[in-house]
């Protein structure tokens, strides 16, 4: 299985900004600390182009991202403050997505040791977003002719909003996704298939309906592919969650979502998504749990 990860992804930002960065080394280094990963399997994804990033987002909103010249509202929306490292690693966290898919094609499995960017709009980015990789990667293999039809399966606690945007009316590309009612965002979208959850929501039914869920999408989808946002941060430790899943069923969640691709002989490009835990070695956990599961799919 092969894992996608570049050093960009942990490229300084300014005090402040720094703690969703924080996990992306420590997810690597430890990977590789317990022979989860092996370092011929961690491979350096291409920066996405500006061309592949004009087929899901505006060429102004490209434009202004790489050129720097957003508005502040503009950044303040997004989260961060501009920075070329900001820009090379959204390019580079695009790419990773984008070779992920391509290699889940060939072996089945694979992960992108970031992404998960489902937030950002053709035309804005938000909460954290600056581009959509998942979107992009699906209007590049489709432009590639590797894959007619995605599914996506966004776990993130998170609805993802500028995905169903994205999407919406596309039969080729079919949104699921699995998230808090009462959070952010606070004004959804419809995907294809969503599921809302109350505050509080446990692991027992969240598992039920996640399964349900997936069930109903890939049904539906007809798919070649599968997107699989694998976010931590419905753990019950999470600061933005407001869920109550434990990392028993965490890695439970997980384990549907691969065994029932796997069940349909559906390839899977993972992505890690949001995490906010108090502890950031509780967000590593979840991740690595994602990972390791990965591997013993892709192994099977």
């Amino acid at each position: 299985m092969k894992a996608f990860y570049s050093d960009h992804f942990a490229l300084p930002l300014p005090e402040g900004h720094r703690f969703p960065m924080a996990k992306y080394p420590l997810l690597r280094q430890q990977a590789l600390a317990e022979g989860i990963l092996n370092a011929g399997q961690l491979v350096e994804p291409e920066a996405v182009t500006q061309e592949e990033l004009t087929l899901v987002h505006t060429r102004a909103y490209v434009s202004s991202v790489l050129g720097g010249t957003l508005s502040p509202k503009a950044m303040r929306r997004i989260g961060f403050p501009w920075s070329p490292a900001l820009v090379e690693r959204s390019r580079r966290s695009v790419g990773g997505t984008i070779c992920a898919g391509r290699a889940a094609l060939q072996d089945g499995v694979a992960v992108n040791l970031a992404g998960g960017t489902h937030h950002a709009f053709p035309d804005y980015g938000a909460g954290f977003c600056v581009f959509n990789d998942v979107a992009v990667a699906a209007r590049a293999l489709q432009r590639e002719g590797a894959v007619r039809r995605v599914v996506v399966l966004d776990c993130d606690v998170h609805q993802g909003d500028g995905t169903a945007a994205i999407f919406l009316g596309d039969p080729t590309v079919f949104t699921f996704s699995i998230h808090g009612a009462r959070n952010y965002p606070f004004h959804k979208q419809c995907s294809d298939l969503d599921i809302e959850l109350e505050d509080g929501t446990e692991d027992a039914d969240y598992l039920r309906a996640l399964q349900d869920g997936v069930e109903r999408a890939l049904e539906r989808a007809h798919a070649d592919l599968a997107f699989y946002l694998a976010g931590a941060d419905p753990f019950i430790g999470d600061r933005l969650g407001r869920l109550a899943l434990t990392k028993e069923g965490l890695a439970t969640r997980d384990w549907i979502v691969l065994e029932m691709c796997r069940q349909r002989d559906l390839p899977v490009a993972i992505v890690m998504a949001g995490g906010y835990a108090r502890q950031i070695q509780d967000i590593v956990d979840i991740h690595l749990m994602t990972v390791r599961l990965a591997t013993e799919f892709a192994g099977v």
